[in-house]
């Protein structure tokens, strides 16, 4: 992995040339959700490998707080806004102009942020895991931030609340620094400011997620936008379903 400095924060990421003989001269940017990392939500699921298959340049950063970028301990440092702009400052480091740009449930949401903050920098912004909760729900449960502090997973009786701590053990996650993030990660946007994203997207949610709300009806909201529904997946099968996959090529190839 390669590291940058974020206004003083260090963030690790990867920069994957195209595999395709035929490179488009594209790049997309994965920003990966809440207690994840770049290699669980996107090498792992195969997106990587699809995407630069496509012929797609792929730069996918650790968010801050997660994976092998810095660790940070108050709310205030995650703000939404704050982690758009370690994207963009990314880009900037890597002089990418302009990017389609994927987000997965927080990363969707963040990427949400910079489309509207810096649309210039976008060509199409994609948005999965995540559909009218930007607008009506501010992300996660804050009792994720308990079961993050919570002295054992064992003490735990909440069916989410154990999920998401069990998760973090498995990724070796700083539990710390996930409290942190959720508790400052909780920005929404209003309808009329959704309504000013101008950029072809894309918003995929499984039809059994519980988690992200209504993918159409946040796609309704946006003027150039349209929703897929994954078929059978719920908030954790739905990013590395095939007919998501499939959809978001079909999607870029169009634009």
């Amino acid at each position: 992995m390669q590291s940058f400095s974020s206004d003083g924060v260090n963030l690790a990421y990867i920069d994957l040339a195209p595999t395709s003989e035929i490179a488009r001269g594209e790049t997309i940017m994965l920003v990966h959700g809440f207690g994840s990392s770049h290699m669980v939500n996107w090498v792992n699921t195969q997106w990587t490998k699809t995407l630069t298959h496509a012929g797609y340049r792929v730069v996918a950063l650790d968010n801050r707080g997660h994976g092998q970028s810095e660790k940070l301990y108050e709310p205030a440092a995650y703000s939404s806004q704050i982690m758009a702009e370690d994207v963009r400052r990314l880009m900037d480091h890597l002089d990418i102009a302009r990017a389609a740009v994927m987000g997965y449930s927080m990363g969707a949401r963040i990427s949400a942020h910079l489309a509207l903050a810096h649309p210039d920098r976008l060509r199409a912004l994609l948005l999965g895991g995540l559909g009218i909760h930007l607008v009506e729900g501010v992300g996660l449960p804050l009792g994720i931030a308990d079961a993050m502090e919570a002295p054992s997973l064992d003490m735990l009786t909440d069916p989410m609340q154990r999920m998401f701590r069990a998760f973090a053990e498995a990724t070796k996650s700083d539990l710390g620094a996930l409290a942190a993030c959720i508790r400052g990660s909780r920005q929404t946007l209003t309808a009329a400011q959704v309504g000013q994203i101008a950029v072809p997207t894309l918003v995929s949610v499984g039809t059994r997620d519980d988690v992200a709300g209504s993918g159409p009806e946040l796609a309704a909201l946006i003027p150039n936008a349209e929703a897929f529904d994954i078929e059978g997946r719920d908030h954790n099968l739905a990013v590395g379903d095939k007919s998501h996959k499939q959809a978001v090529l079909d999607f870029l190839g169009r634009i």
